[in-house]
C-alpha cells in the first residue's frame, strides 16, 4: 500500500469510531463560544442598575446565601462588576455532586435567584461536551480518546488533501456550490475541514489538557526549554493573633484587592473549605478573557498574604505558565476577542459537520462499489452463456 492509501484508511476507520462524539463535541462546543451573551440575554436575574452606593460587604453576601441553602457551605464568590448581580457558588460531591447559584444584588443583598446549576442549559451544553452527558471518569475517558483521534484525523485529512498536481490545486481551495450533490457533499468535506484544520489543531491541543496532565506537562517543558512542570500546592492558613477584630478577615481581605486593582474588571473569592485551607482570590483585568489574572492567596485568620511561586501573578509567570493560563481562552477562541469566538464558532461547525459529510462520501463509495460487483448467473441463463 501507498503511504496515501494507509493515511486513507486510518482516515476512513477512526473516523467511523469517534464520528458520533465529534459531532455531539462539535454542536456543543459551538453552542457554548457564545455562553456569556446568550446567559446575559436569556437570564434577567444575572443583570442589575448600576447605584452610587459600595456593595455590601463578602462577609453579608455569604451570610444571606447560606441562609437559602441551609446546611450548604459556599464555595466562591463572583463579583463581577457594578451591572452584574453577585454570585455566591455551592458546590460538593456528597451525599452525591451538587451545584448550586444564588445571585444577590450587590447593593442591596436581595435574593434575585437561587437555582441548581446542573439543571441549567449551559451547564448541560459543557457537560455535553466535556463528558457526553455520562458519568465524569467514564465521558472524560471518551472524549479524550476521541479528541487524540481527532488529531490524527486532521493531520491524515490535510495528507490526503494535498493536491498531487498544479491542475487539482486550482479546484481545492473553493467549493463548487453548483456541482451535483455528490460532488458538493464531497468539497464541505474536504475545502471546509482544509481551512478549519489549521485551527482545529490548536483547539484540539488545548482540548487534551483537560483530559491529560502529559499535554500541560508537555507544553510547560517545551516552553522553558526542559523545565519541569511545578506541582501547584494550595497554601495553608495558621491561626495568627488578629491584629484589628473589628472587621471580619474575609471582608479585610476583599478591601485589600479592591485597593490593589482599583480597575479590576471582576473577582473571584474562594471560601475556604477546611480549618487550614488559604483564601484565594483572583482579579481579572479584561471581562472576556482569564489568563491574565492575579491570583493571590491569603490567611483566613489574619487576612495576610500568603507568597506563592507558580500560578499566583501574571507579571511572574514564565512562557510556559502563561501558555498554560491563555489554555481556555485559546480553547473558546476569546484569546483574540468577539472575533476569536466567531472564527471558534464556524470552526466547531465545521467540526461537527465532517463525520456527517465523511460518512456520506465513505456511504457512497459503499454503495458504487456493491453496485459494480457482477450478479452471479444461474439456472437457465447459465446454459446460455459461451463456454
Amino acid at each position: 500500500m501507498t503511504l496515501k492509501k494507509i493515511f486513507h484508511q486510518i482516515h476512513l476507520w477512526l473516523g467511523l469510531a469517534t464520528g458520533l462524539v465529534v459531532l455531539i463535541m462539535g454542536l456543543t462546543g459551538a453552542i457554548y463560544c457564545f455562553q456569556p451573551e446568550l446567559s446575559r440575554l436569556t437570564q434577567s436575574y444575572l443583570k442589575v442598575e448600576a447605584q452610587e452606593k459600595p456593595f455590601l460587604p463578602l462577609s453579608e453576601f455569604k451570610r444571606i446565601a447560606e441562609k437559602q441553602l441551609p446546611g450548604k457551605k459556599p464555595t466562591r464568590i463572583l463579583i463581577k462588576g457594578p451591572e452584574t448581580a453577585v454570585v455566591v457558588q455551592f458546590s460538593g460531591k456528597k451525599p452525591k455532586p451538587f451545584s448550586y447559584a444564588v445571585f444577590l444584588d450587590p447593593y442591596t443583598g436581595e435574593v434575585l435567584r437561587t437555582r441548581n446549576m446542573n439543571s441549567e442549559f449551559f451547564r448541560w451544553v459543557l457537560n455535553g461536551h466535556m463528558y457526553l452527558w455520562l458519568p465524569q471518569p467514564i465521558g472524560k475517558a471518551i472524549t479524550g480518546a476521541s479528541t487524540l483521534i481527532f488529531l490524527v484525523m486532521v493531520i491524515s485529512g490535510i495528507v490526503l488533501w494535498w493536491p498531487s498536481s498544479k491542475a487539482r490545486k486550482k479546484s481545492s481551495f473553493k467549493v463548487k456550490w453548483g456541482a451535483s450533490p455528490k460532488r458538493l457533499n464531497y468539497d464541505l468535506h474536504n475545502v471546509f475541514g482544509f481551512y478549519a484544520s489549521w485551527i482545529l489543531i490548536f483547539t484540539i491541543l488545548t482540548g487534551l489538557y483537560w483530559s491529560y496532565e502529559w499535554a500541560s506537562k508537555a507544553t510547560y517543558w517545551a516552553l522553558t526549554g526542559g523545565e519541569s512542570k511545578p506541582v501547584a500546592t494550595a497554601p495553608k492558613s495558621k491561626k495568627l493573633p488578629v491584629t484589628d477584630s473589628s472587621i471580619l478577615p474575609i471582608d479585610r481581605i476583599f478591601g485589600k484587592m479592591t485597593s490593589a486593582y482599583p480597575d479590576a474588571k471582576g473577582f473571584q473569592v474562594n471560601i475556604p473549605q477546611n480549618d487550614s485551607a488559604a483564601v484565594l482570590v483572583r482579579a481579572y483585568p479584561d471581562k472576556t478573557t482569564f489568563y491574565q489574572s492575579d491570583n493571590l492567596y491569603f490567611n483566613q485568620y489574619s487576612a495576610e498574604e500568603i507568597p506563592v511561586k507558580f500560578l499566583g501573578k501574571y507579571a511572574d509567570a514564565n512562557a510556559g505558565e502563561k501558555a498554560i493560563r491563555m489554555n481556555y481562552d485559546i480553547h473558546v477562541g476569546a484569546i483574540a476577542g468577539l472575533p476569536g469566538r466567531i472564527v471558534m464558532f464556524f470552526v466547531s461547525l465545521i467540526a461537527a459537520s465532517l463525520p456527517v459529510t465523511g460518512f456520506y462520501i465513505w456511504w457512497g463509495k459503499k454503495k458504487k462499489k456493491t453496485a459494480a460487483k457482477p450478479k452471479p448467473v444461474v439456472g437457465k441463463e447459465a446454459e446460455l452463456q459461451p463456454a
